[in-house]
């Protein structure tokens, strides 16, 4: 038998350098010394006898086309060993290991933290960790396997994806406190033609927001475009113009401490669900499962965090 030429860390190493493009930056999101990253490359390269990477000073480091292949059987002996971590936590009956979790950018602050500290103080030997980003990377992450499960929207979901509801979350408009419709108790796309918009410009989210206009002549103004929830309100409560968001957030105000008005938006065109992405392709471990349930439980209990009732 061919002796190991290799570690499971120093693959787990080589794909955090792989995925974040530059040995620094894989340094502070795994919480490893550079040296220590750059090591474990090195005795991969020369155990195989291969090139990983090209290092380039001002661009980091890029995978070569030996190196790409290579990242693919990385994962995929990474997922095994899950599995095997999986089959032993099923006869030990215990929850251990890691958890990759991506969450939809625009709403990671107000869910994931509080989710996450309940969720390890319950499995204190689970691994989490979080990744923020958009709706169409959740989906490159959840099909290369880099994330285990998703926070998300059922927006532009294709027939890999399994998507397990957790809320309904209808659309509200977001106001500042002197707006024209500040008083209203609801409004229509109508009511909104003629002022301006601060559009959440993110990819597939933007579509949805626009949708809700399809029915009419004429859209709203877009005065501003940001793909940041934190700057739409901010832009929104100083008077830039109104903005749509599915997030009834329990806190009214902006980051700089600007007040924020939410009407109910009358509308035919279904409301998002919030809910749990996982790639059909995937394998469900004990530990996967166990966020599933972690999640149900707090949404059953209408106790999502962040989110009014």
């Amino acid at each position: 038998m061919m002796p190991l030429r290799f570690t499971l860390r120093q693959l787990e190493y080589f794909i955090a350098v792989g995925e974040a493009g530059s040995i620094a930056l894989a340094s502070e999101k795994v919480n490893v010394t550079a040296p220590s990253l750059s090591s474990a490359i090195a005795q991969l390269e020369a155990g195989f006898g291969v090139q990983l990477f090209i290092r380039r000073h001002a661009q980091g480091s890029m995978l070569t086309p030996t190196g790409e292949r290579f990242i693919e059987q990385a994962r995929a002996i990474l997922a095994q060993a899950d599995k095997l971590n999986d089959m032993a936590n099923i006869y030990t009956g215990s929850v251990r290991g890691s958890l990759r979790v991506g969450c939809m950018r625009t709403f990671v602050q107000l869910l994931v933290p509080q989710l996450r500290r309940s969720f390890e103080d319950k499995y204190a030997n689970v691994n989490f960790s979080q990744v923020e980003l958009d709706q169409a990377q959740i989906f490159d992450a959840l099909g290369s396997a880099r994330i285990d499960v998703a926070l998300t929207y059922d927006l532009s979901l294709n027939s890999d994806i399994d998507f397990q509801p957790l809320r309904s979350l209808p659309p509200y408009v977001m106001v500042d406190v002197a707006h024209p419709l500040a008083g209203r108790r609801a409004v229509t796309a109508a009511d909104l033609v003629d002022h301006d918009m601060v559009l959440l410009d993110m990819p597939h989210s933007a579509d949805y927001f626009l949708s809700l206009f399809r029915n009419l002549e004429h859209r709203p103004r877009i005065s501003e475009r940001t793909s940041e929830i934190a700057i739409q309100r901010s832009l929104v409560a100083n008077g830039f113009g109104f903005g749509i968001s599915n997030m009834r957030t329990v806190s009214e105000t902006s980051m700089d401490g600007m007040s924020l008005k939410f009407i109910p938006l009358e509308t035919d065109i279904p409301p998002l669900q919030l809910g749990i992405a996982m790639s059909r392709a995937a394998h469900v471990s004990r530990t996967i499962q166990a966020f599933i349930d972690h999640c149900h439980e707090a949404a059953d209990a209408n106790k999502l965090p962040g989110i009014a009732t």
